[in-house]
């Protein structure tokens, strides 16, 4: 099954814009390395050459769960920005998130009426008598195109259903940006701390993230003294 991704520097500054063209770097690497299906759906560049402010991923393979899972959260880099030299700030974050599947269709053959008509335009007495130009269209949505760019009939259903499928495609990626559009709070909610990754450095050199789980395992010791004691009781 597809999946789809979203990199995106939220309404953080050009620091985090370049951090998401990076992510969006090691993203197409780690995925070819992992022998993913990879496909760049949108990409909205920052304010600053080379950065990216959001980016569309589709994402298909075998480890592809796997994969999203290990980019999925807030993902964080150290060090000085090269827009401020002297801004203090070193910390600077991002977000990746998995957008909600829309499954993309494909056309089938029987849902393609074709409707032979008159070319108009330029073209003598044939264009005037011969019913060679071709409508077709996608019945399930309305999709429509036509073709009368040869004499041929056969010609022209093949050039219309060619059209038809790419204007269909379109549709499709608008939809998906449509969704990725009421899912803006993605934008919103790049939170800080406890990143899933965090690189160091202009060289955008990965550093093992140590997570602390120390709260957490104090939360679930209580938890089972309580239970304990439930039973004794």
């Amino acid at each position: 099954m597809d999946k789809i991704i979203q990199i995106t520097a939220g309404r953080g500054p050009a620091e985090c814009t370049w951090v998401a063209a990076q992510v969006l770097k090691k993203v197409l690497e780690e995925a070819q390395e992992n022998q993913l299906e990879v496909k760049v759906l949108q990409r909205e560049s920052g304010q600053e050459n080379g950065t990216v402010a959001s980016a569309l991923l589709m994402l298909k393979g075998k480890s592809v769960d796997q994969f999203i899972a290990s980019w999925s959260g807030t993902i964080q880099w150290i060090g000085q920005s090269s827009f401020r030299k002297m801004h203090k700030r070193k910390n600077w974050f991002i977000g990746v998130f998995e957008v909600e599947s829309l499954q993309l269709k494909t056309i089938s053959e029987k849902d393609i009426q074709y409707q032979a008509m008159r070319s108009s335009g330029a073209g003598g007495q044939h264009v005037n008598k011969v019913s060679s130009a071709i409508r077709a269209t996608h019945l399930p949505t309305g999709i429509s195109v036509v073709s009368m760019d040869s004499r041929s009939q056969h010609q022209n259903k093949k050039l219309a259903t060619e059209r038809l499928i790419e204007k269909f495609k379109i549709s499709e990626l608008e939809q998906i940006k449509q969704q990725v559009n009421n899912q803006w709070e993605n934008q919103l909610n790049v939170q800080r701390g406890n990143p899933t990754r965090t690189f160091k450095g202009s060289d955008f050199k990965n550093e093992k993230v140590v997570r602390n789980y120390k709260s957490e395992r104090q939360s679930a010791k209580q938890e089972l003294i309580k239970n304990i004691k439930q039973i004794s009781d």
